[in-house]
């Protein structure tokens, strides 16, 4: 069966423009399963009890211990205490929203497009809706990857939406994202101006091949080598020409760390010179292609003991123009905007915390 295109309802934007810090990782969720539950049709309604990324689970604790909720409720549920310990504490403008569907790893595609429906119109009524009154919160419109044709009405359902300003999906997945499979979702993308993002979740799990050659046996070493995926899918989108197809189409790496990204840009840069013929839909260094295609948000900011040399890193991975703050709200790992980089040349601090993400989500 073939789930049915769903009319999204009508959503308009009158808040004033917010300055201030732009947070680009921002995990909310349902205080309940009934509240997505709610949005699901049946037979699906009633074979989803929730999600999760399987095995790996933080054996200390997965979010930060003073992130759960007086109301009740596990963290990121209860948006005026999440204004509270985020937007209010830090001057934070805008939160870009990030919910964990966990629908990328179903092998009924049918399932996995459901479960994203329904988060989008949970998000859209709730946290870009009846929360968001003075246009803080900016969401991410879940795909299930699936099914690229079904991932392609879902962001036609809800492009326009003002509050909505990205397509995101699990790094898990089955194949490299640069391969053709992947082109409707990323022709829609280009098509709204919305960028891909692109967050760790679902590797190994289901239907999706795990990026390591194996299965690691703890999470300190599976939550270590989560940037394997992101590297894999950026030498896909790189080496298989997506940015020379679709030249409006944009990419962000969300949480899968940034100091990787020098080193696999001088590898990648050296091989196109030598097997470029390979590839000649490449035209230009791979490298090239970054700072009008892809964005990373900051955390998990790999920082070494001495800040000299993350500022030389800053500098090589051109952290000014590519890179974008983020929390990664309420996480264990949560990054306070006040404590994440040191002293930073102003002009560089001012793009990372706002500019770069302003421009990218045209906020």
């Amino acid at each position: 069966m073939t789930t049915a295109t769903r009319e999204r309802p009508a959503a308009q934007s009158t808040a004033p423009r917010r300055a201030g810090i732009i947070d680009c990782d921002v995990h909310p969720g349902p205080r309940t399963n009934d509240e997505i539950k709610a949005h699901m049709p049946l037979p699906f309604r009633n074979r989803w009890n929730g999600g999760g990324r399987g095995f790996f689970g933080n054996p200390v604790h997965g979010a930060r211990l003073d992130s759960k909720p007086p109301s009740g409720g596990g963290p990121g549920t209860d948006p005026e205490f999440l204004r509270k310990q985020l937007i209010d504490e830090y001057g934070i403008a805008h939160a870009v929203l990030l919910p964990r569907a966990f629908c990328n790893h179903h092998p009924d595609p049918d399932f996995g497009t459901a479960i994203a429906a329904a988060y989008n119109d949970w998000l859209a009524e709730t946290w870009l809706g009846a929360y968001n009154a003075d246009g803080a919160f900016k969401g991410s419109i879940t795909v299930a990857h699936q099914d690229p044709q079904a991932a392609a009405r879902e962001i036609e359902r809800w492009a326009g939406h003002p509050h909505f300003v990205q397509v995101m999906t699990d790094s898990g997945a089955r194949a490299p994202f640069g391969q053709r499979q992947y082109y409707p979702i990323y022709e829609a993308c280009a098509k709204h101006n919305l960028p891909f993002a692109i967050h760790p979740g679902t590797d190994g799990m289901g239907i999706n091949s795990q990026p390591s050659p194996g299965y690691p046996t703890h999470y300190i070493e599976w939550h270590t080598c989560l940037s394997l995926a992101f590297q894999a899918h950026l030498v896909s989108f790189l080496t298989e020409g997506v940015f020379e197809k679709f030249p409006n189409f944009k990419v962000v790496l969300v949480e899968g760390g940034v100091a990787w990204l020098p080193g696999l840009l001088w590898r990648l840069d050296a091989e196109w010179k030598a097997l470029r013929t390979e590839v000649p839909w490449v035209k230009q260094r791979p490298s090239a292609y970054l700072r009008d295609h892809v964005r990373l948000s900051s955390q998990p900011l790999e920082r070494p003991d001495d800040d000299k040399e993350l500022l030389q890193l800053l500098a090589m991975m051109d952290a000014e123009h590519v890179l974008m703050f983020a929390s990664d709200y309420p996480h264990w790992d949560f990054d306070s905007p006040a404590r994440a980089f040191p002293k930073l040349p102003e002009a560089m601090r001012q793009r990372i915390f706002e500019t770069n993400a302003r421009e990218w989500y045209r906020l």
